[in-house]
């Protein structure tokens, strides 16, 4: 049986305390919401260009999937009870009711993912990063397009949900396997 429990992003993030396991969290969660004002309109598209995913990504390849996933899901939480956390300060319930639901929705699963690999050690590798992150990243594409085809007719559907969306989407891929180990460093806080 394989055994993760050294390799793991989750055990070698882990402080002594509460008080110093918040810091850590809020720092990512606040990552997330300054890259949800990284806002791109694409003119053909009710969905923006922005940084989220790559904040995602991030979040989930640093902090393993329990971690990760519960920055992600406060970040959802924040913006569904108003704070201006989603694309361009977007924020309340109806977001979440509009064409960019499936995406954020689809940020909680693509954390969970990605987390999961990380946590299998996929986060040492850039090879295996860049795969982990590809997957998380087709994770939030498919929950996006999903919801979606309530928007836009489905001959319409890649033209704006997905292609625009591509090549930014290889360029957070690569920055954020390049800055993962800067990321790691930071955190263990050993160089």
């Amino acid at each position: 049986m394989h055994t993760t429990a050294h390799s793991t992003a989750y055990s070698l993030i882990r402080p002594n305390a509460w008080w110093l396991e918040l810091p850590l969290l809020l720092g990512f969660n606040l990552l997330l919401v300054a890259c949800a004002y990284i806002v791109f309109t694409v003119p053909f598209s009710p969905v923006p260009i922005t940084g989220q995913t790559f904040g995602v990504l991030l979040v989930a390849m640093a902090l393993g999937r329990v971690r990760g996933t519960a920055v992600v899901t406060a970040y959802l939480i924040e913006g569904i009870a108003g704070l201006p956390v989603f694309a361009g300060g977007s924020a309340g319930p109806a977001v979440l009711a509009g064409p960019t639901a499936g995406y954020l929705l689809g940020f909680v699963v693509a954390a969970w993912v990605v987390g999961s690999l990380a946590d299998r050690g996929w986060d040492k590798n850039f090879g295996l990063s860049v795969a982990a992150m590809t997957i998380g990243t087709a994770v939030i594409f498919i929950g996006g397009l999903a919801w979606l085809t309530q928007f836009v007719p489905l001959e319409g559907l890649l033209t704006a949900g997905l292609i625009p969306f591509a090549p930014g989407a290889l360029i957070k891929i690569g920055i954020a396997s390049v800055i993962l180990p800067s990321i790691w460093r930071f955190i263990r806080n050993d160089r």
